[in-house]
């Protein structure tokens, strides 16, 4: 046990910590405490994340645990920060922005940084209050855990902690404090920052900081002529193509896919207005903010590339070839397309690789569109026809019957060259019966409100394991309700 300044006393939670980002000085962060919040209460935790950076689970339900993920007392070895970094937002330049609400506690020394997100306003906070709300703290709570569940790299959340202290958004809403962890929270807009002042030895600090720590191939290979840091921005690029690769197959749209937003590792992060497809449309828009469309569901991958051209600027003066930059970059072009029809054909249950198959997907995504069909359900329901070789429940998500005949007297051909692994196995690995609906995260945010944190709960133990059956849970994996469509989302949630 610890003692505090005012007398009490509080476990460190086995906690030990490292401070590899803020060994690297206070041009890159500033010190502080997070803002203390009253009466806190648990909504939701993740023992599994828990055991990722060496907590015990049960010290997750103390007391102690509650104050220090609350913020309103300091975990011994903690070293609080929020950092400084800068971007470009709905593609223009916003200058210096920084963690406005987040404040990291530190690394710990299972390597994975603790941060507290809405625990206080920051010197990067601009206009803002540096808090969250319960509403959209849970949705990063369930969406960090539900990636996860997906195999896709993201951050992860190790609890949310809620307060009656009031929060004005659209409306009042009560406060919250939601507690992600990841390798790192370093992002694009943190080299944006000091190249943008010509900041050149700090932003070289930054780069061998993270390939020391992340990337250490990069100073070994051969590629560039030993130029590390246009390496970095190769791998950087084939990291994010990857993850580009995954969003387009689950269906996910982000939302807000500024600059500062980006991950430095390929991380999934900043869970704000995203969404998972219901109806497949590929031109759909989730962030009610997004009045341009700049980031529509189909321009994701598009985006990522804008802003991987953005960090080679940020990198040119480390890299100093122009042409080296440019080629770090093109992996992108050959990278993305190859690991979406790699993730196409898993969906698909193809395990080989044939020359008609960029039709065949192309050919299933356009009917999927013209015929608004349910994304989740559909490969689903294909995944169980394979199965089952029982194709009626699939047609009968088609207004044009006929158009899908012909799509699927193709793809069963290919089905019955394929023989290299049980086709439906693969597809029930890859397609999953439950995604974070906007319905559903909306649902477990009304209950939430009233005090009940049951339908958090639920959805999170579905979610963690969303290839599963999980019998007596259907309800989850069917179609949204209607209201569902006038669901807003926005850069508050």
């Amino acid at each position: 046990m610890n003692q505090r300044a005012d007398g009490d006393t509080f476990s460190d939670l086995g906690l030990a910590w490292n401070h590899g980002f803020a060994a690297l000085g206070p041009d890159f962060f500033t010190e502080l405490r997070p803002t203390p919040l009253p009466a806190p209460h648990w909504v939701g935790m993740s023992s599994a994340v828990a055991q990722l950076i060496g907590l015990e689970p049960s010290l997750l339900r103390t007391d102690e645990a509650l104050q220090a993920f609350t913020g309103n007392t300091l975990l011994p070895g903690s070293q609080p920060l929020a950092t400084v970094y800068s971007g470009h937002q709905f593609g223009v330049w916003a200058g210096q922005l920084g963690d406005g609400r987040a404040i990291l506690l530190g690394e710990t020394t299972h390597g994975w940084e603790v941060q507290l997100k809405g625990a206080g306003r920051t010197p990067y906070s601009r206009m803002g209050d540096g808090r969250a709300v319960l509403r959209s703290s849970i949705r990063e709570f369930l969406s960090s855990e539900a990636m996860h569940g997906l195999g896709i790299p993201t951050s992860r959340a190790l609890c949310i902690t809620g307060s009656p202290a009031p929060v004005q958004r659209e409306t009042v809403e009560t406060a919250s404090v939601v507690t992600r962890v990841a390798r790192s929270f370093v992002r694009f807009g943190h080299f944006e920052h000091f190249a943008a002042r010509d900041l050149v030895p700090q932003l070289q600090t930054l780069a061998d900081y993270v390939i020391d720590r992340y990337y250490p191939e990069c100073r070994a290979s051969a590629d560039f002529g030993g130029n590390a840091y246009a390496a970095l921005l190769q791998a950087v690029s084939e990291r994010t193509a990857r993850l580009m690769a995954q969003w387009q197959a689950v269906g996910f749209c982000h939302g807000v896919m500024n600059t500062d937003n980006m991950s430095i590792l390929g991380l999934t992060i900043d869970y704000g207005p995203f969404q998972f497809l219901d109806a497949f449309v590929p031109g759909h828009v989730c962030n009610h903010s997004d009045t341009q469309g700049r980031y529509a569901y189909n321009r994701q991958p598009n985006v990522a590339y804008w802003n991987l051209f953005c960090l080679a600027q940020a990198l040119l003066p480390l890299i100093k070839d122009p042409e080296l930059a440019k080629q770090a970059l093109e992996s992108y072009k050959s990278v993305f397309p190859e690991a979406f029809m790699d993730r196409m054909r898993a969906k698909l249950g193809l395990t080989g690789t044939r020359d008609n198959d960029a039709e065949l997907i192309d050919g299933i995504l356009l009917l999927l569109a013209q015929n608004g069909v349910d994304y989740p359900i559909f490969w689903r329901r294909l995944s169980y026809a394979v199965a089952r070789q029982d194709f009626e429940p699939v047609r009968d998500l088609f207004a044009d019957r006929a158009a899908f005949d012909n799509w699927l007297l193709s793809y069963s051909e290919l089905l019955a060259l394929d023989i290299h692994a049980p086709a439906a196995d693969l597809m029930l690995k890859t397609n999953p019966k439950f995604v974070l609906r906007n319905h559903l995260g909306e649902q477990a945010i009304r209950a939430a409100k009233l005090g009940d944190f049951s339908e958090v709960q639920t959805l999170q133990r579905l979610l963690e394991h969303p290839f599963d059956e999980h019998p007596g849970h259907d309800a989850y994996a069917a179609f949204p309700p209607d209201w569902a469509s006038s669901i807003e989302i926005s850069c508050s949630s």
